[in-house]
Formats: C-alpha cells, structure tokens, sequence
C-alpha cells in the first residue's frame, strides 16, 4: 500500500554508506522499514475508473500515496514543534526517530 510506503520513507529509509562509498545498512538488519505497529489503521474503497488512454483501460496503482506522505509529515512535525516562530523548515526526510528526538530537545 502506497501509505505504508510514504511512511516508511518518511521516517526510516535511508541509505548510510561509508566514507569509501560502501554501502553500511544493505540488509534489513540494519535498514529500519516501518512495521505493523508504525502503520495505523486504514479503512480503504476501491472505485473502478477505466483509463481512456489504453485499450485494457488500465492505469498505475498504490505508488500516488506514496509521494504526499514525507511532506506531509515534515509540516505536521513543523506546525507541532512551532518552527515557523524560529523561521526554521524540515526540508529534509527521513525524520528518523533519533532527528526527531534532536527535534524535540531544541524546541
């Protein structure tokens, strides 16, 4: 589902690498992905709309709930930290769970 994977970009996915350009976190030992618990509850409808622009009528599914998702949050964590007071933005995702505790000790 493209909501679960927005938050997974979010606030975990990243890519470490080290100063020789080694990637550090390429097993999911080490490369936080959400789980159940970090996705809430989701009540979904399915609405059938035919694509005009292809003979089976078929369009892409589940990636457009991806892209609002970071954004989304950024603003959220804005408004609820007051950054706009300090004239400050997040501009940059993922707000892992460590960037958010820095967060919060600054404001």
């Amino acid at each position: 589902m493209g909501a679960a994977q927005g938050i997974g970009n979010a606030f975990y996915e990243r890519l470490e690498f080290d100063d020789e350009g080694q990637l550090r976190n390429a097993s999911l030992a080490d490369y936080l992905l959400p789980t159940s618990l970090d996705v809430p509850r989701m009540e979904l409808a399915h609405i059938v709309t035919v694509s005009p622009l292809n003979p089976l009528g078929i369009k892409g599914a589940g990636e457009a709930g991806a892209i609002p998702v970071g954004p989304l949050f950024a603003q959220a964590i804005e408004d609820a930290l007051d950054l706009a007071a300090k004239n400050e933005k997040l501009c940059e995702i993922p707000l892992s769970p460590q960037r958010l505790w820095t967060l919060i000790g600054q404001s």
